[in-house]
């Protein structure tokens, strides 16, 4: 499957309820594309944006940043900039479990995006928080080197083939 083919959610669910995980938690969908999927990298940060930004430049090949934000909406962890270098970069798509900022400029983007919601309030920009390692969001474990499928309907993790991060 590549990263623009159709796909949906529900039906993954349907064929592998018991294999694979669905997030409990509803996400705001920006971006172009409505349904993304790829390989998951992580990021755990709480308030600071450094990192996003440090992995938004990097190649994307097709993945997808999983971010967890602690659930605050305190400050943005993506803005338009940050999402902009992620699209240029070939990224699938980011999933934030915070906020965003510019979702005008998100919007416009051919990237998929899912986040809690939005501030205009700016991130530090330290870069303190962790990349790569296992992050539980809300009910679900995302691994990196494991697949996420997000659609209109929501995310779901299959960690049945998880290729590790070279």
């Amino acid at each position: 499957m590549t990263s623009r083919d159709i796909f949906y959610t529900s039906d993954i669910y349907d064929a592998a309820e018991h294999e694979v995980a669905s997030l409990d938690l509803q996400l705001e969908s920006l971006g172009t594309h409505r349904q993304f999927h790829g390989r998951i990298r992580t990021v755990s940060c709480l308030h600071d944006n450094g990192l996003v930004k440090a992995i938004a430049n990097e190649p994307g090949e097709g993945q997808v940043l999983v971010v967890d934000g602690g659930g605050s909406l305190h400050s943005a962890l993506m803005g338009g900039n940050i999402a902009q270098a992620f699209a240029d970069n070939g990224w699938a798509g980011v999933i934030i479990h915070g906020a965003v900022r510019d979702r005008h400029e998100i919007n416009a983007l051919p990237m998929g995006v899912k986040a809690l919601g939005s501030n205009p309030r700016k991130s530090a920009k330290d870069g303190v928080g962790v990349r790569d390692i296992p992050v539980t969001i809300h009910n679900v474990e995302f691994i990196p080197g494991a697949r996420v499928y997000a659609d209109e309907d929501g995310v779901i993790v299959d960690a049945r083939d998880i290729q590790p991060l070279s």
